[in-house]
């Protein structure tokens, strides 16, 4: 076999969607509506608990770090995919394929385990009220966020750092429209079993983990809702995590559609559709969830936009 200098290539080719100009132009103007509606309203998000001391407590605390992972989630894929409908281009070069493999299992990551902070912060909550301040205080919330960005990037460079010693043939065609790790994998003429031994460990044990975590949480917040006698009372306690459990469906609910699709059918037409959901769709849809089912940052992002409008 050839050794690694030897096969090393300077680029790869992603295929995307679509070699029509006409449907890249769509495409072109869809993707980056969802984008600029993606950035907007995850940074009104942030902007929102940052300015408003009504939103400095846990629950908002752990919201706006979402908002920026998310802002970050997309912007790991879809600005260079503009670019090269714009560019009418479809080369990514080998050290920006390798940046976005890293970046994107980091960002997939921080998504999962602040979802599980998230869910622990309502589980408290609902569950411990009168020592919900004193569990949730400012230091625990710190280093969740701070153990959750640890995790993702070691999970990342486990993943992402076996890569660097592959050798890859002359077939440097990527049937997406951004460097997949499992598809990028598909091009190498090394020996890949460490390196997807190490995906599946490593994803099974970031996703499922966090979601073992999630569910019993929910599970000790439906006992708690159930205990509480009157049905103002349940709703009241369920309309504090009902914008939480919306976006963990999502963001789960697409998840495992990417995974189902990808194992149902070897069609790369559907793997991308299923992915534009993951990595588009759900943190667009994440502050319109927010914003339409949570009184208080409807109401700060009314306040916020009240005081732009002023300030011209």
């Amino acid at each position: 076999m050839e050794s690694a200098n030897e096969t090393r290539v300077s680029e790869f080719l992603l295929l995307g969607f679509s070699a029509k100009l006409e449907i890249q132009l769509i495409l072109f103007g869809l993707f980056l509506s969802m984008y600029l509606v993606t950035f907007t309203g995850n940074l009104l998000i942030i902007l929102a608990v940052s300015s408003d001391s009504h939103l400095h407590t846990p629950m908002y605390f752990f919201l706006s770090n979402l908002s920026f992972v998310d802002i970050c989630f997309t912007s790991t894929t879809i600005p260079k995919m503009l670019v090269n409908i714009q560019m009418q281009s479809r080369s990514i070069l080998y050290e920006t394929c390798l940046t976005q493999i890293f970046f994107f299992i980091v960002f997939g990551c921080l998504d999962n385990l602040l979802l599980t902070v998230m869910a622990y912060d309502r589980f408290a909550a609902i569950c411990h009220p009168l020592n919900y301040m004193v569990i949730m205080n400012t230091r625990l919330c710190g280093l969740l966020v701070l153990g959750s960005w640890c995790l993702s990037v070691m999970g990342s460079l486990v993943e992402f750092l076996p890569v660097l010693r592959l050798s890859f043939c002359m077939h440097i065609e990527i049937p997406h429209f951004f460097c997949d790790l499992p598809e990028v994998l598909k091009l190498t003429c090394s020996d890949t079993l460490i390196s997807n031994i190490l995906v599946y460990l490593v994803t099974g044990f970031l996703a499922s983990i966090p979601f073992t975590g999630i569910l019993f949480s929910y599970s000790q917040i439906a006992f708690s809702i159930l205990k509480i006698s009157s049905a103002r009372g349940k709703y009241k306690a369920f309309s504090t995590c009902g914008s939480h459990l919306s976006v963990v469906s999502l963001f789960y609910g697409t998840g495992l559609g990417v995974y189902f699709a990808s194992a149902a059918t070897p069609s790369s037409r559907t793997n991308l559709m299923a992915s534009v959901m993951y990595t588009v769709v759900t943190p667009m849809l994440n502050p319109f969830v927010y914003s339409l089912r949570n009184r208080d940052i409807k109401a700060a992002l009314g306040r916020l936009l009240r005081r732009a409008a002023a300030s011209h």
